[in-house]
């Protein structure tokens, strides 16, 4: 493969073993990465790890492994490819446009893309990011053409405390970061849909329907990651990796319960929004049916009125009372008590 083919234990003869058990390499840097560049880590097997120059060619220790992770953005991305010599197959899918995730095994490797929330400012969470890696035995490659906060959590453990083991135990706290950082998205679109339905049910108001669209609209975004999400990693669990330890599987099984845990909790978050709709629709149109029906009994109380103050208001000679002066009186008492006795029958019908 290129330039991995160059990593061998015999060459890491180069690094200093310190005396708490870590493992520095020289004229290297060992300060954590600024956020969504690409790097490099090399990880010595027992949970120590040292940052590297991209452009160096470290060696590998029999128990340690290598992480390069590389950013779209970054000039120095496609030189670093070119010179790592992936497959072909490989080398197109980490850097595909548009993934979804997914595990696929090529020998004693797997290439898997997992989805994170979105959390970067001003964008919105169910625009989920993608992390593309080819994992190894010995080598992790991943590659991000945005900003992902859980990769960015596994960066700061390799550079500042304890760390990944092995590149199983690598996935799987990637894979436990990536739903610590998923949960408070789902529940807090949890806390807004409780609100709708408070709002709904105990104050009688109709909530503003655009605010429980943009909840299911990120219910069903989130969930359509999420379920794949799940698949790869049950795929994962069901391969005979030699590089997968018993905590390794222990650890990834843990993630894709939390991981089908918040697939069903946006199903019901997408069920309850649904159920919340109707009853704003139905809570609507009650409104409206209750509005139209006193509009229709008052139009039907004054539909007599108005036909005999239409008669007598026409202008045709034999009109009664026109010489009265107490004509117009009498016809106002008249036409009150006939209101009076109209609204009468139509609450004794229970029209009213």
């Amino acid at each position: 493969m290129g330039w991995l083919n160059l990593l061998s234990a015999s060459d890491f003869k180069d690094d200093i073993a310190l005396p708490d058990g870590q493992c520095h390499s020289m004229n290297t840097p060992t300060n954590a990465p600024a956020p969504h560049t690409s790097c490099a880590f090399l990880f010595d097997g027992s949970g120590a790890a040292v940052a590297l120059d991209l452009n160096t060619t470290p060696a590998i220790p029999d128990s340690g492994f290598l992480w390069v992770h590389l950013v779209k953005d970054d000039p120095a991305t496609p030189l670093w490819l070119a010179k790592a010599d992936l497959p072909p197959m490989i080398e197109a899918a980490i850097s595909a446009e548009d993934t979804r995730p997914r595990c696929t095994p090529h020998g004693n490797g797997a290439v898997i893309i997992l989805r994170g929330v979105n959390l970067n400012e001003g964008a919105r969470a169910e625009d989920m990011v993608s992390i593309r890696l080819w994992v190894t035995q010995h080598c992790i490659i991943s590659y991000a053409q945005r900003r992902l906060r859980a990769l960015e959590d596994i960066q700061t453990s390799a550079a500042s405390g304890p760390t990944a083991h092995s590149p199983g135990d690598f996935l799987g706290r990637l894979t436990q970061r990536l739903a610590d950082r998923a949960e408070p998205t789902v529940s807090e679109l949890n806390e807004q849909l409780d609100g709708i339905e408070e709002t709904l049910l105990d104050e009688g108001t109709l909530p503003d329907r655009s605010s429980l669209g943009e909840i299911r609209r990120a219910a069903i975004t989130l969930r359509r990651y999420m379920m794949p999400q799940r698949d790869a990693l049950t795929t994962l669990l069901i391969e005979d990796f030699n590089w997968l330890s018993d905590a390794d599987l222990a650890r990834l099984r843990e993630a894709t319960e939390r991981i089908t845990l918040l697939s069903e909790e946006l199903d019901a978050i997408r069920d309850r929004a649904q159920v919340v709709h109707d009853q704003i629709l139905d809570k609507r149109s009650e409104t409206m049916n209750r509005q139209m029906f006193i509009l229709s009994s008052v139009a039907a109380i004054f539909l007599p009125l108005g036909l005999i103050t239409g008669l007598l208001g026409i202008n045709v000679g034999g009109i009664p009372g026109t010489e009265n002066p107490s004509a117009f009186a009498l016809v106002t008492i008249g036409l009150v008590v006939m209101g009076g006795l109209l609204v009468w029958l139509f609450r004794k019908w229970g029209l009213l």
